[in-house]
C-alpha cells in the first residue's frame, strides 16, 4: 500500500505576476455542480449570535428581519446567550422541510446551527441554511462573495439552492487539560490542527485587535515553532511524522480571507487537506508569505495537498482541534465527509 494518496496538482496562472518566485495558482470553482432548484421562502428562522463581530450581530439581525418581513416572509428570531447555545436552539425547533435557517454571525455560528440540526435525527430532510455575515472572519460568506446584509437577504429571497458538503467530526470535547467526553460536531468550513490552532489560541487572547489578530497569532506561533508529532490517516493511507500544520478545508478561505485551499469546491463530495511538513522558521515564514500572496504557498516544496473522504488524526498526547474558527476539542479525531448533506441558499 502506498504511504500517501495522490497529491492534488495545481496549475499556475501565467497571466498573474510572479510573487516570491511563483505565479498565482488557478483556483477551483466554489461550486462544481449546478443549482438543484429554486424555493420560495415563506418562513425564516433567524439564528442570531448577538456578540459576533464586536457585538454587531444584534444590529445586523434587526436589519435582516426588517428586509425579510418587507418581502412578506415570516421571521422568528432566536438569540444565543453563550457558546454552544445555537446548537440547542436549532436542534429543538420544529420546522417544515422548506423553512430557512439564516445565521447571523460568523462561521462558528453556522457550525453550531448545522450541528444542532444534524444531531437531531428526527429532522429527516437536509436543512436549508443561509448566511447573513456578522462575524470577524466570515470566510464561507467571503467565498460566496456576500456583500453586506442587503445582498445576503436578496439571496434568501431569490431562493436558489446549491448542495453543500459537510463533515462529521468525532473528537474529545474541551481543550488540552480540560478534556471531557467524546462528542460529534459537523463542519461546513474548516478544521485545523498544529500551528494554525496554536495561532488561533493566541489570537483569541487579542480579540481587541480585530481581524489583524490572526496575523499576529501566526507570527508568534512561527517564532515559537513547536515540535508537533502526529499519525495522519487519509482514506486508509497512513503518514506518521512531525508536521507543522494540517489545513483541512471544505471552503477555499479561512480566518480573515486567507486563501488556504485554492483547489477546494464545497460540493465535490470531498475535503481538501493541506499538509505543511516539519520546517525551520525561515521556511514557515516563506510559506505563510506565499499564502498571503493569493495562495501561492501551494507551490512551496514542503506543502502538499490531498483530497479525502475520511480522515483520522492521532497524537502522543491530546492536542487542540479548531472547527470552523472555534477551539472546541482535542485529538484523537475522526472525520467523515457527508456529501450534499445541507442545502445552501446562494
Amino acid at each position: 500500500m502506498p504511504t500517501s494518496p495522490e497529491p492534488v496538482e495545481f496549475h499556475s496562472d501565467f497571466e498573474s505576476k510572479k510573487k516570491g518566485g511563483v505565479h498565482r495558482p488557478i483556483f477551483s470553482p466554489i461550486f462544481s455542480r449546478e443549482s438543484v432548484g429554486i424555493i420560495k421562502p415563506s418562513k425564516v428562522h433567524l439564528m442570531v449570535n448577538p456578540y459576533s463581530g464586536k457585538k454587531k450581530g444584534e444590529k445586523v439581525a434587526l436589519e435582516a428581519k426588517k428586509l425579510l418581513e418587507e418581502s412578506g416572509i415570516i421571521v422568528e428570531i432566536y438569540r444565543s446567550s453563550h457558546p454552544g447555545h445555537l446548537i440547542e436552539l436549532s436542534a429543538n425547533i420544529t420546522a417544515n422541510d422548506d423553512d430557512i435557517f439564516a445565521v447571523v454571525g460568523g462561521d462558528g455560528s453556522m457550525s453550531e446551527v448545522i450541528t444542532g440540526r444534524m444531531r437531531n435525527s428526527e429532522h429527516s430532510k437536509s436543512p436549508i441554511v443561509a448566511f447573513v455575515p456578522a462575524g470577524t472572519g466570515n470566510s464561507h460568506a467571503y467565498d460566496l462573495k456576500i456583500n453586506g446584509v442587503e445582498d445576503a437577504i436578496s439571496r434568501i429571497i431569490s431562493g436558489r439552492i446549491q448542495e453543500l458538503d459537510i463533515s462529521r467530526v468525532i473528537l474529545t470535547e474541551g481543550l488540552p487539560g480540560k478534556e471531557k467526553d467524546q462528542m460529534t460536531w459537523y463542519s461546513h468550513n474548516l478544521v485545523t490542527w498544529g500551528l494554525g490552532i496554536d495561532s488561533n489560541l493566541i489570537a483569541e487572547k487579542m480579540r481587541f485587535l480585530g481581524p489583524i489578530r490572526y496575523d499576529v497569532g501566526i507570527v508568534i506561533s512561527i517564532l515559537l515553532n513547536r515540535r508537533r508529532h502526529a499519525k495522519l490517516i487519509l482514506d486508509g493511507h497512513e503518514m506518521d511524522s512531525d508536521f507543522t500544520l494540517f489545513l483541512i478545508q471544505n471552503t477555499q478561505t479561512g480566518g480573515a480571507g486567507l486563501p488556504l485551499a485554492p483547489g477546494a469546491s464545497i460540493d465535490d463530495g470531498m475535503m481538501d487537506i493541506g499538509i505543511l511538513n516539519r520546517m525551520r522558521r525561515g521556511a514557515i515564514l516563506k510559506a505563510f508569505g506565499l499564502l498571503k500572496k493569493e495562495g501561492r504557498h501551494v507551490f512551496h516544496p514542503d506543502v502538499v495537498y490531498h483530497r479525502f473522504k475520511s480522515l483520522r488524526i492521532e497524537t502522543p498526547i491530546p492536542t487542540a482541534i479548531n472547527i470552523d474558527g472555534e477551539n472546541i476539542g482535542t485529538t484523537p479525531m475522526d472525520m467523515t465527509v457527508l456529501p450534499s448533506a445541507v442545502r445552501l441558499l446562494v
